[in-house]
């Protein structure tokens, strides 16, 4: 296709985008946005065109060309509102919000550069963005009569005029509560449109439609809620069910529409959305079914910083994430609007939740509270859930809404599967290792914190030379993860077993962290564990012995748990109490029994501290709104409160490849971490990706992932400071 204008662009190298062209996809989807949405489609197609034609300006084009970090501000966003007289006066309060804060909160900004914060803090913003007026506004004008929009000259004066008018309507916003439409349609548009670029308009025909569902229709006799009718008017649904007893079919079964699907763990959904786009694909051609990525943007300013959700394309049929991305709807940070225009009204599957802190539980309800406010159907599974955490999640929902299923006492008999031991020391655990190797088992080790899984793998690697081993945790490269989780499953490209791990006959070793703990279909032999929350440890148990036959049923395998630490720092990311507690009530040398469970899990979890976090909610358990119009929340309270794999780091030889590389090729050389392990180093910018932070190579390593100790400025290759 033939551009107009093609010295215009909407972003500089490597991808060197014509405005034109941005234009063109940005529009085509807020228009399908806007149909599914029930929004005036013309409108969000107008606002869209409208929304970058600031980058005509001979400015932003100067700075696309520079290397240069510029000495004044511009936001294209104000200079595209420059040409709103050119429509009628009742789409202006529409087309403001879709453009003026599609980047940026119009105030309280991190850097200080939204519409209110520059008029506030310069007096030369109206001059700075109408800087060489009547050299670019005639580019801009032919830009926005090819597609369609009538189109006249217009003066500075009339700029200036229309300047004041959008300052006008910016100052009254917000002071209103609540949050945009338009503004989450437009941040929806232009992410999609500019993460997929040319291939925009194939996946545009994908979008927003509802999958197919029959699959999880399968019946077995060995999977009890296969057999249990999942038909009913209830809205909501709560399953309490032991690992393998098909909670994942039963939810998808409840679903009516799209569906967004989370799991607690980085790691695990990446291993969900392999299981879930292999089992639609038959009923389900060319579906899009999308894995979100965890990880934030993370800017900074200063010591001020603002987190931005990576929401991904909306649309998607399935899409597979952490609840950490949910959360952004419920804390208000930057993206919220356009995860609210994509969830709301749809299916969302939290599976699995995990109640590790108070701070978890806090959110995990503000977040149900929020969805239920959004419209949606919520379908909770979990092999473990506190009584008191439970009754909180119904009341909330509302017991006359919620469909809720438990196994019987008969068919939870039929999942007991291990015999649990107490041991005192890793020397002990050794020597268990070493029997199960020799006896050709397939050994699965978890530890509680990466750092530990490290050293666990080197000491195994020196002491069994002769024995696959493999270690397995969140901080890889999404690359060498993908490589990992593979030789895990032990499964060939069509599902054949490989040898590999999980399908292996010979003895092997896999240390690994919590990311084994849900979704990972594997099945060992032996298990040495960390002391853990009793809930936690359930579902390690349920990586054991987990394939289930006749023949299997009634016959058990080993779990071997360390003794708690002696302090607290030790015991971290958990609680020292609860780890004890959890030990404590644990069966020794004895089979642990399915249906004593429950009274367990109440055992340990004696009260829950529900931990208000209200006043960092956007919305109050009186639904109501109480965040400022057109602005979103900058101070990064996922980030200060969990302890949580959330920001994007690359390797420092990475960094010229993925400048040059495209959205899927970027996020294969991406390591999830935790902000404060990466906050000192160098951060890539760029407008469209994560914002990696640069971690030393040094600090990489293929077998063993990210070395924390490893990440600091000196250990940075001076040769790259020359390129």
């Amino acid at each position: 296709m033939d551009w107009v204008c093609p010295h215009i662009k909407a972003k500089g190298e490597p991808e060197e985008t014509t405005l034109h062209e941005h234009l063109l996809l940005v529009s085509n989807v807020a228009e399908r946005i806007a149909i599914y949405s029930n929004i005036d489609p013309q409108i969000a197609k107008i606002g869209a065109i409208l929304h970058d034609i600031g980058k005509a300006s001979s400015v932003f084009q100067k700075r696309l060309t520079t290397n240069k970090k510029p000495d004044t501000p511009f936001r294209h966003e104000i200079a595209s509102c420059f040409f709103l007289s050119l429509f009628e006066k009742e789409l202006h309060p529409a087309l403001i919000e879709m453009i003026i804060a599609h980047h940026k909160s119009v105030l309280y900004d991190v850097r200080k550069k939204g519409l209110l914060d520059l008029e506030e803090n310069r007096e030369d913003s109206f001059e700075l963005h109408s800087k060489d007026w009547e050299s670019w506004k005639n580019d801009a004008l032919k830009l926005l009569n090819t597609f369609g929009i009538t189109i006249r000259d217009i003066s500075i004066e009339e700029v200036q005029e229309t300047y004041k008018m959008v300052l006008t309507y910016c100052e009254d916003a917000v002071l209103e509560r609540g949050y945009s439409e338009w503004r989450g349609l437009l941040m929806a548009a232009d992410h999609f449109a500019s993460a997929l670029s040319d291939k925009t308009e194939n996946y545009l025909e994908r979008i927003f439609k509802k999958p197919k569902l029959d699959f999880y229709k399968r019946q077995h006799k060995l999977y009890p809620l296969s057999l249990k009718n999942a038909s009913s008017e209830k809205k909501h649904t709560m399953v309490v069910a032991s690992t393998g007893a098909g909670k994942t079919d039963f939810l998808f079964r409840r679903c009516k529409g799209r569906v967004f699907y989370t799991l607690p763990f980085q790691a695990s959904i990446n291993a969900m959305y392999k299981r879930v786009k292999n089992d639609l694909a038959s009923d389900n051609p060319d579906m899009d079914i999308r894995l979100l990525h965890a990880a934030s943007k993370i800017v900074l300013e200063g010591k001020s910083r603002e987190e931005k959700i990576i929401q991904g394309h909306v649309g998607a049929a399935v899409k597979v994430l952490t609840p950490h991305q949910i959360a952004a709807i419920a804390f208000g940070t930057n993206g919220y609007e356009a995860m609210i225009m994509d969830i709301k009204g749809c299916d969302v599957i939290l599976d699995e939740i995990h109640t590790y802190t108070d701070v978890t539980r806090a959110i995990v309800l503000k977040i149900i509270q929020v969805l239920k406010y959004l419209g949606c159907n919520i379908h909770i599974g979990t092999a473990t859930m506190p009584t008191l955490l439970y009754n909180r999640v119904i009341d909330l929902l509302g017991k006359e809404n919620v469909l809720v299923v438990q196994l019987e006492e008969s068919e939870l008999e039929q999942f007991n599967r291990h015999i649990v031991h107490k041991i005192d020391s890793w020397d002990s655990a050794t020597e268990i290792i070493e029997k199960s190797v020799s006896d050709k088992q397939k050994v699965l080790v978890v530890c509680n914190r990466v750092k530990a899984a490290q050293e666990q793998y080197i000491k195994l690697k020196e002491l069994f030379p002769d024995t696959p081993i493999l270690l397995i945790h969140s901080r890889f490269t999404k690359g060498d993860r993908d490589e990992k989780e593979r030789l895990l499953l032990g499964l060939d490209e069509v599902g054949n077993p490989n040898g590999n791990f999980n399908t292996s006959t010979e003895a092997c070793i896999v240390i690994a962290t919590q990311v084994v703990e849900v979704s990972l279909d594997i099945s060992f032999d032996v298990m040495v564990t960390e002391a853990a929350p009793l809930d936690a440890l359930i579902q390690r148990f349920g990586r054991v012995n987990r394939k289930r036959t006749r023949e299997t049923i009634g016959k058990y395998k080993p779990i071997y748990v360390l003794s708690p630490p002696d302090n607290s720092r030790n015991a971290k990311p958990y609680d020292i109490d609860i780890i004890n507690r959890s030990f404590d009530i644990l069966p020794d040398d004895e089979v642990l029994k399915e249906k004593s469970l429950q009274g367990k899990i109440d055992d340990v979890f004696t009260e829950i501290d529900f931990l208000k976090i209200e006043q960092h909610s956007v919305l109050k358990e009186t639904e109501e709104w109480c965040i400022d119009k057109l602005t979103h929340n900058s101070k990064a309270i996922l980030l200060e409160l969990l302890d949580i794999d959330s920001v994007s780091c690359i390797c420092e030889a990475d960094k010229e490849a993925y400048m040059q590389s495209n959205y899927e090729k970027r996020y294969k050389m991406e390591i999830h971490t935790r902000y404060y392990v990466v906050k000192d180093l160098q951060q890539l910018e760029d407008e469209y990706s994560s914002s990696p932070f640069i971690i030393p190579d040094k600090a990489y390593d293929k077998d063993l992932g990210l070395v924390e100790d490893l990440v600091k400025l000196e250990n940075y290759n001076i040769q790259y400071s020359f390129l």
